[in-house]
């Protein structure tokens, strides 16, 4: 163990303090975080499912993109069981609804005596860590322990690569000890190998191998029955960042719209529910929640989509969306999610989550680029009256998601070659 690490793993022994007073200041807001409160802090799961194959997925976009990989693994491993971790209630709670027959619960943190009990406990076939997640005492654990790790869907900003250059003796090592790194782009690829990731493999994003379910495309039906025939402009997975609502900024912007278009504004954190209900009422607009299961009133203007777990079904109901996350800077959610369901689509400027889909999108006529919330209410206005536009995004989107798919099952094919060389 370097200098770097060990420094690293003393932290650990203050650390518990100052994360518990974190979670217990967010539970203020989502109450959430206080529940399966040990699990995250290293005490004995009951009944842990043995020899899994397990997949750590931070929250919602992490798990829902490692949905398409955890279906091609399956054809590799059927009678394996599944693990998957996270780190948010919101991902677990995902977790849950889509795999029922999943043992789910939240990973440790990485002390290392918690990491140990936990591969222990479970004794995974191998592993499988989602985007960025780099945990250095988890990553040596499982060298230690014989558990295959991989790093899968990898993506790393410049920013990010950055960041982590400063702590290379930490990072540098524990990147040595996977098995397998499969980056969606060339340029993530070089990012990981820079910071000492070693088995690099530019495979593509799962996330274009993601389809609506049949449930999704029914509940959708069931939301259009709800607004009847009105058009409808989605924004959708607002954030809000350093003080700025981006539900507010959108809301603000609408006023000047004139038509009869429903707006559906989904915040992407539960807490903010009401704070968007309220600031659409606050500034004058007729509105209804999506939890209240009422028909939509024709004089309704915005509807709220206070709901987890049915964004696919906000999107199939769309004419327009917008993708929240990109006019604060946060990087933007998922824009792949609904360009993938056909929805003429538009982002803001922050994309560094998204940046070569975004770059993609726009450049095949998938999508469009806003720089302003002034700027999306006149452009979404022009679409939502031009049905000729919309139905040119969504024949450029089916092409541009087509051209695109096929990165989850490059990465089973992979991490099943790996797995039986050990």
């Amino acid at each position: 163990m370097n200098t770097t690490r060990w420094f690293y793993t003393q932290l650990w022994h203050i650390a518990p303090f100052f994360i518990r007073r974190y979670l217990q200041k967010r539970a203020a807001k989502a109450p959430a975080y206080l529940e399966h409160w040990g699990e995250r802090f290293g005490s004995a799961q009951k009944n842990p499912v043995q020899q899994p194959v397990w997949v750590h997925a931070v929250s919602v976009g992490e798990t829902r993109a490692a949905g398409p990989l955890i279906r091609e693994l399956r054809s590799y491993f059927p009678d394996a069981p599944l693990l998957l971790t996270q780190m948010t209630p919101t991902g677990r709670a995902a977790a849950e609804a889509l795999y029922p027959d999943a043992q789910c619960r939240y990973l440790p943190y990485d002390k290392p005596e918690w990491v140990r009990r936990f591969l222990q406990e479970h004794r995974p076939h191998f592993g499988i860590l989602m985007e960025t997640e780099i945990w250095p005492n988890l990553m040596h654990g499982c060298a230690e322990e014989n558990v295959p790790l991989f790093l899968a869907n990898a993506r790393l900003s410049e920013k990010s690569q950055n960041g982590y250059l400063k702590v290379r003796r930490l990072v540098e090592p524990a990147m040595q000890t996977l098995r397998g790194c499969y980056a969606q782009t060339a340029a993530d690829a070089e990012r990981l190998h820079l910071i000492g990731a070693s088995n690099v493999h530019v495979c593509g994003n799962t996330k274009y191998d993601i389809t609506p379910t049949n449930d999704m495309h029914e509940l959708a039906a069931t939301f259009r029955n709800r607004i009847g025939n009105r058009a409808v402009a989605v924004c959708a997975s607002t954030r809000e960042h350093k003080g700025t609502d981006e539900a507010a900024l959108l809301l603000q912007a609408w006023r000047a719209y004139h038509g009869n278009a429903l707006l559906v504004i989904v915040p992407r954190h539960p807490e903010r529910f009401q704070t968007a209900y309220d600031t659409a009422v606050r500034l004058g607009f007729k509105t209804q929640k999506r939890s209240d299961n009422q028909a939509i009133a024709a004089d309704t203007q915005v509807w709220i989509g206070d709901s987890m777990g049915e964004m696919m079904a906000y999107y199939l109901a769309a004419d327009v969306a917008f993708v929240g996350g990109s006019l604060v800077d946060t990087g933007c959610q998922n824009l792949i999610e609904p360009v993938a369901c056909g929805v003429p689509t538009l982002f803001g400027p922050s994309t560094y989550n998204f940046a070569a889909a975004a770059r993609g999108a726009v450049e095949a006529g998938a999508a469009k680029q806003v720089f302003s919330a002034q700027e999306w209410q006149y452009t979404a206005a022009q679409w939502l009256a031009d049905a000729e536009t919309r139905s040119r995004y969504a024949a450029c989107a089916e092409a541009f998601v087509g051209k695109h798919r096929g990165a989850s099952r490059r990465m089973a094919e992979r991490i099943a070659e790996a797995v039986q060389e050990v």
